[in-house]
């Protein structure tokens, strides 16, 4: 992946290697903050921020910290410092900025500090060898397909609010059931990089 071109960093992250329905990180704000678009969007929007600047930001702390003073064993903690760091100044943002959005995100906005996906992006930077145009292309396009899965799983969340489910599908069941449809029609982008 180290030699790939941006463009296919870029459809990899977002479609063929999607870090929620083909990775399988980052549910948890997947599944709970899915019921209405503009809050998944709102997630998004904050995963986004903190996706791309942790990308950054570890970037950084691994090249010019870790790395020349030879502590790369202290790497996933300062990683998660970073991360839990970022997240409380999206949140104080959020509070002064946008408080009802702060308030519809509720606990979910402090879980993203606990997002396997924010640190496995991070790591996967690492792994790959990305200098730091191409981490902040990755990290910046695996946010996006973040939020574009949560985007659409809310709108087929919110659709389905209208129909008539049948009593044991109703609630969390249907939704597992769509994620996992999701997940199928991401499957159909895997060859194309």
């Amino acid at each position: 992946m180290e030699n790939a071109g941006l463009f296919t960093i870029i459809v990899s992250a977002i479609l063929v290697n999607n870090f929620v329905l083909s990775r399988f990180l980052g549910i948890c704000p997947f599944l709970g903050m899915s019921k209405k678009v503009e809050t998944a969007a709102g997630m998004g929007m904050a995963v986004i921020f903190v996706i791309t600047m942790a990308g950054i930001i570890t970037w950084f702390a691994n090249k010019y910290l870790l790395v020349p003073f030879q502590m790369e064993y202290m790497q996933i903690v300062m990683y998660i410092l970073i991360i839990a760091a970022l997240v409380q100044f999206v949140e104080v943002v959020l509070k002064k900025i946008l408080p009802t959005l702060y308030s519809a995100l509720g606990i979910f906005l402090p879980l993203i500090t606990t997002n396997c996906a924010v640190l496995g992006v991070a790591l996967l930077n690492d792994q790959y060898n990305f200098g730091l145009l191409k981490t902040i292309v990755h990290s910046a396009a695996v946010a996006v397909g973040f939020t574009l899965a949560i985007v659409l799983f809310a709108s087929i969340r919110e659709k389905l609010e209208a129909n008539d489910i049948p009593k044991a599908f109703q609630g969390f069941p249907i939704a597992l059931i769509i994620a996992s449809l999701l997940s199928f029609a991401f499957l159909g982008f895997t060859g194309m990089v």
